[in-house]
Order: C-alpha cells, then structure tokens, then sequence
C-alpha cells in the first residue's frame, strides 16, 4: 500500500487566468504529479501529439466511454466534446500519485460527485480585474478577436461559480499565487482520508497501551 492516497487537484478560472501556466509550475515543482491528458473530439492542432495533449477520439467513440461510466466528467465546449478517463486517475491515486486536472466549473462538480470525489481538492483561480484577462488573453496571440470575445463572454459564468470550490486566489502575481498552491497541496496531503496506513497505526498503538495495562 502507498504511504498516502492521492488527491485530485483541480484547478479551474476562466481562460487568462493563469490556470496552465501554474499547473506547468506545480510539476515542475513536484514531477510525481500526473496530469489528467483529457479526451476530446476537436481535430489536432498543430504540433498536439495524440496521447500526449489529448486523446483525440471520434464522437461515437466518446460517447461508448461516457455511457460505460469510463469518464469521470466530460463537458461540450465549442462545438467539441471533452470529457477525463477514469482508468488512468484511478490507477495513479492508488499509487499516491496526485492527479492534476485543468478543468471547467462543471467538470469539477462531476468529479466532486463521482466515487473518487472525496479525494478531490478544488481550487479555484480569480484575475485581478476583468480588464487584466482581456489584457492576458490578446498578448497570448493564440486566438482572433473573435475567439477572445466568446471566451470573455464565457469568463463570467466561469466566475460566477467561485463559491463551489474548496479554496479560491486571486492570481496577482504568479509567483505569490504558486507559493499558496504548494502550501495548499502540502497540507492536503496530510489530510487524514489520504493517509491510509493511520488506521493500522493507531490500532498498533492500541495494542501497546493495551500490553502496558
């Protein structure tokens, strides 16, 4: 049995937000973290390696895995369906590998709803002023002006959901906001539900308070 059971870290917040630059951060800081490599039926996009970016699968394909219970959320964005498998989660928490999502506000409440929720910790990402993510968004160069007025208008409902998650920054300064993700990880991890081997500990303590009686 591992030494601890591993937790799922989602970490969701409107695009420009800063959701994948810390992520990229927190396995850099710790490269046992896993990363959820999601699903999706979007078309490759240059330089995406199937496996890798995504697993790009068909839309029949999707949905067999959604209806056989084979994905922990799933989600339509855009036209495109997304959706996390269960298996490899699975496989990595029972190792005491912590599994990383960079997901929405409506995946995290289904993954907070499935069996593995309660092993979830959600955190939830705020920009500094509405101006500042339009601001991030254009500099990023990724997207048209198009592209970035349907994200601003999704930026919202994102936000508005703040409330259902178990801690919430506001992503000022990048460096500051990493500092409090580690802290927060670090103490999750010592949250009693994740150390499986207490129970075997305190029943050896029993014992030997009970051979002293």
């Amino acid at each position: 049995m591992a030494d601890r059971r591993g937790l799922l870290i989602i970490l969701s917040s409107p695009s420009g937000a800063g959701k994948s630059t810390l992520a990229r951060r927190m396995r850099d800081w710790d490269p046992g973290i896993a990363f959820s490599v999601s699903s999706t039926t979007r078309a490759p996009r240059p330089g995406e390696v199937d496996g890798k970016d995504y697993h790009f699968v068909t839309e029949p394909e999707f949905k067999a895995q959604v209806a056989n219970g084979d994905m922990l959320e799933h989600a339509h964005v855009f036209g495109n369906f997304y959706g996390s498998p269960r298996g490899p989660v699975q496989h990595a928490i029972d190792q005491g590998r912590d599994v990383l999502f960079d997901i929405d506000w409506q995946g995290a409440q289904q993954i907070r709803n499935s069996a593995l929720g309660q092993h979830t910790l959600s955190i939830f990402l705020l920009p500094p002023s509405i101006p500042e993510l339009r601001k991030r968004l254009e500099g990023r160069g990724q997207d048209d002006a198009a592209t970035i007025a349907r994200r601003m208008q999704r930026s919202w409902d994102e936000i508005s959901h703040w409330d259902g998650y178990d801690f919430v920054l506001v992503n000022d300064d990048l460096d500051v906001t990493e500092t409090q993700l580690k802290t927060i990880v670090a103490a999750t991890r010592l949250r009693r539900l994740q150390q499986p081997e207490l129970t075997e500990h305190v029943r050896k303590l029993q014992s030997e308070f009970e051979e002293l009686a």
